[in-house]
């Protein structure tokens, strides 16, 4: 018999669900089938798997250990040493600027991306254990291109989680990029479109007009300074579509510099050249957060920026551009 003490990681989700988080490779049926002959209890008594657990809830296996081993297995990826620039952080959010060329989520079993080095950064100053990874794994809650670097935001507990996802999903977080785009721009501007995307070339192209499988995007842009051939820019995402801001941006004749997929290849070889300019430059810089209830109500208002890449600002300094304008 093994009792399964309810923390504030499980909390608020239903039994079901978190004990196939647990017994993450007993088949459902096994799940339900030992909480109808009662050899799986919640608080000592009889369930059905449907109960909303509360923290200090106690679930009870009556299995043998042998069984609760097989069905449960946490696998822990080793990942190679990476310093997280940590932005902000608490006992439920952890926000960190990912650099690019890392992953934000795995796109194959095989691939090492932000969410693992988020995992090992926990563990490794014990902010995590092991017997934890068994019911709940941080994740993130926004995501960006391999080749986007900028912020990320964490869920540390279930309910940090929760609360952030919902606020990039509800778009009540304001969430401004920073980019250096071909030509000049003297004027500010909101563009809209209609962005229609390739999932065998995950590569879209922007439509003017409404068509079938199409969606509608939003971009607003403010120029912050320019030389005459090249302006940096404050991107303020309206919608959040795949790809959006390089799509959109070059569809009227700006593409990011060092994009290889929307960008002008002429100006990458230039700027590969020039500055060593391995991927596109777009960084995701700041994040305004609204006003927020308890307990987040310590984030109400705040806004919290990531550093800039040493390789944006070593083009910045080249070009002579700089944030001086940005309000």
């Amino acid at each position: 018999m093994k009792t399964v003490t309810i923390t504030k990681n499980e909390a608020g989700q239903r039994m079901d669900k978190m004990l196939a988080k647990y017994l993450n490779l007993a088949p459902k049926s096994f799940i339900y089938k030992m909480i109808r002959k009662k050899n799986i209890t919640l608080n000592g008594k009889r369930c059905d798997g449907s109960e909303k657990l509360a923290e200090g809830d106690e679930i009870s296996l009556f299995l043998s250990d042998e069984t609760i081993g097989k069905f449960s297995q946490v696998k822990i990826q080793k990942v190679r040493p990476a310093r997280l620039t940590v932005v902000y952080e608490d006992e439920d959010v952890l926000m960190v600027s990912k650099p690019s060329g890392m992953l934000s989520q795995k796109a194959s079993p095989s691939d090492e991306s932000l969410v693992e080095h988020i995992t090992d950064y926990l563990l490794s100053s014990g902010q995590l254990t092991e017997t934890d990874l068994r019911s709940f794994r941080p994740g993130i809650c926004n995501r960006l291109d391999r080749n986007t670097s900028g912020l990320i935001v964490a869920g540390k507990s279930l309910k940090g989680l929760q609360a952030m996802s919902e606020a990039f999903k509800n778009r009540s977080l304001k969430k401004y990029y920073l980019c250096i785009v071909r030509g000049k721009i003297t004027e500010g501007s909101r563009i809209s479109g209609y962005l229609r995307k390739d999932e065998r070339t995950n590569k879209v192209t922007v439509e003017t007009t409404e068509k079938d499988g199409c969606l509608p995007i939003e971009t607003e842009y403010l120029p912050l300074d320019t030389n005459g051939d090249s302006t940096l820019l404050l991107v303020d995402l309206i919608t959040g579509r795949s790809h959006q801001i390089r799509a959109h941006l070059a569809s009227i004749g700006h593409p990011i510099a060092g994009d290889t997929k929307y960008g002008d290849p002429k100006l990458n070889q230039v700027w590969r050249g020039k500055y060593r300019v391995s991927s596109q430059l777009l960084h995701a810089w700041k994040l305004v957060f609204p006003q927020k209830e308890a307990p987040f109500s310590r984030l109400s208002g705040k806004s919290f920026e990531a550093p800039l890449p040493k390789e944006f600002l070593k083009v910045m300094d080249g070009e002579e551009l700089s944030l001086s304008k940005e309000k």
